[in-house]
């Protein structure tokens, strides 16, 4: 996993070089991030440098406010979630329920997300924080294709700490105005604790037997987990 340094856009790495079965993840294949409104013309140049299909999983009401306008990749825009964002926050959703939604209710799109990372191309999966929707899609493909577990996990904590803390603030803050009673908001909204996601790939497991039996239950065939497995893992060369 390493941080990628895109001007104006939050969160950005290349989750590349974790252990996986049979090698590692590939470098340069799969980048997650925040939202790409906010990039520069730097920013968007050296992003259009890197990848050549940008996977957007926010909903029609969010792109509407923070249109993404980058040059060359494909974007394949895939709203994971029924209904919109605020909804979440109206009836206190915690990520642990957020996440079990996503799981019930968005498979065949988040199958179709990761079928664009099979293809093999540089892509990049963004939503508005990079946490969530994208936290749940990477976690899923890397499983999928025997990436180490806590490896995962780790991928998926680090963001809290990739957030800008005045954003975080001034979020908290907002959020504590307007639904006071509330008490997942603020976990919602900036938060990425490592028991949730690791919670989230065991009920994996138990109720699909693996992430790769969840992505078939949902209509991936085994020819495109095969592709997956080969744009993702690395095999590790043995020089002795």
């Amino acid at each position: 996993m390493t941080a990628v340094d895109i001007e104006g856009v939050n969160n950005v790495r290349d989750v590349g070089g974790m252990p996986a079965a049979g090698g590692r993840i590939r470098s340069g294949i799969l980048l997650r991030s925040g939202q790409l409104s906010g990039a520069s013309a730097a920013g968007a140049e050296a992003l259009s440098r890197r990848v050549a299909h940008i996977v957007d999983l926010r909903d029609g009401e969010e792109v509407s406010a923070e249109p993404t306008e980058i040059e060359g990749p494909d974007t394949t825009h895939l709203p994971l979630f029924l209904g919109s964002v605020r909804s979440f926050f109206e009836t206190d959703t915690s990520l642990e329920d957020l996440y079990l939604h996503l799981l019930e209710e968005s498979g065949e799109r988040l199958v179709a997300a990761i079928r664009v990372i099979a293809a093999g191309e540089p892509t990049l999966v963004h939503c508005t924080v990079g946490k969530d929707r994208t936290g749940v899609t990477v976690a899923l493909a890397l499983a999928a294709v025997g990436a180490d577990r806590e490896a995962i996990i780790e991928d998926y904590a680090l963001t809290e700490s990739q957030l800008p803390p005045e954003r975080s603030q001034r979020i908290a803050a907002y959020l504590r105005s307007q639904h006071p009673e509330a008490v997942h908001a603020v976990a919602l909204a900036t938060q990425s604790p490592a028991p949730v996601m690791r919670a989230l790939l065991d009920d994996v497991d138990a109720r699909w037997g693996s992430a790769a039996g969840y992505l078939r239950a949902n209509g991936m065939t085994d020819s495109e987990l095969e592709a997956l497995r080969d744009a993702l893992v690395e095999p590790i060369v043995d020089q002795g």
